[in-house]
């Protein structure tokens, strides 16, 4: 089994119309730059002809493509995790075939990695071609969780990173089905470098990570790797205990000692309706950590492979 010294990762889900570019522009700056490498092609269950598409690309470079192609639509982060466990280098670079990540950064991580940082990551010092929503909804999360993790998680990091076969070893051997990779990188540790490119609009295509989506996975990073939502709602039920507690005392010396009585029908159902609130909120967002506890314990396979092509 030939070990590359560089294992390409990237994971596709509808990109019929682009994968062939991004390929041609991918295979020129590797060669340009004699890199040996193998590239890893994951379809994520694509309904269109993307995986065709790959296929035809494995059967004129046999030498250095393998495609694997799920059952289903796994999500973005699980079909990042199958193209890692099947990748054979010394190195593994992750980024996505929509080009938005220019493959001209890699031989720069790679540069980085010879100098003995074990984890190398783009640095998105800009975004094009993305809606101000987009651009403004990635900065709040991007920070919201690095102070909210207990890990170091680096801003305006996506999935576009290299990563020793130390480190990929060891993302290898974690089992959790709700992935956030770049917290799992983060955790792992290791000696990290930090380089800064501009991401470039889509050339083809349309992005498949939509509102819901980013809602997700926001969450899905959060409870990963974050505390923080059930400590805040301890605070707030202290919070709320701690008023009420006042409001009674006050309500008993108005009674006793005054000769007022405490008026308030309205002020009383919605304060009933307020705590109500609060305590749904907090029994929802403790259930979500046990569902995801739930899912781990199953110890489902994270993935299927409907079929490889090695």
């Amino acid at each position: 089994m030939r070990i590359p010294e560089i294992s390409i990762v990237t994971p596709a889900f509808n990109e019929e119309e682009g994968i062939g570019l991004f390929y041609r522009t991918l295979k020129g700056v590797l060669v340009d730059h004699q890199i040996d490498h193998e590239i890893v092609f994951v379809d994520d269950g694509s309904s269109d002809r993307t995986f065709l598409a790959m296929a035809k690309i494995r059967q004129e470079d046999a030498g250095s493509v393998r495609v694997i192609r799920l059952a289903r639509n796994f999500g973005h982060q699980l079909a990042i995790t199958a193209g890692i466990r099947a990748a054979r280098g010394k190195a593994v670079v992750v980024l996505d075939s929509d080009l938005q990540d220019p493959p001209l950064v890699i031989p720069e991580f790679i540069r980085r990695w010879r100098e003995g940082h074990e984890v190398v990551y783009g640095q998105r010092m800009e975004r094009k071609g993305e809606s101000w929503f987009k651009k403004w909804t990635a900065h709040i999360f991007y920070r919201m969780i690095r102070a909210a993790a207990h890990v170091d998680i680096p801003v305006d990091a996506g999935d576009f990173y290299l990563l020793d076969r130390k480190v990929v070893d060891i993302i290898n051997a974690m089992e959790e089905r709700h992935r956030f990779l770049r917290g799992l990188i983060a955790w792992a540790g290791f000696r990290r470098c930090a380089v800064g490119y501009v991401r470039e609009g889509r050339l083809a295509g349309q992005t498949k990570f939509g509102l819901w989506k980013m809602v997700n996975f926001a969450f899905d990073a959060i409870t990963s790797f974050s505390f923080t939502p059930l400590r805040a709602v301890s605070i707030a039920g202290a919070f709320i205990s701690l008023v009420a507690f006042i409001g009674i005392m006050v309500t008993i010396y108005v009674r006793l000692f005054t000769h007022n009585t405490v008026q308030g029908w309205s002020s009383l159902m919605i304060t009933i309706l307020f705590i109500g609130g609060i305590q749904l909120l907090s029994i929802g967002l403790i259930g979500e950590y046990v569902a995801r506890i739930g899912d781990d314990v199953k110890r489902r396979p994270l993935y299927t492979v409907l079929e490889s092509l090695e």
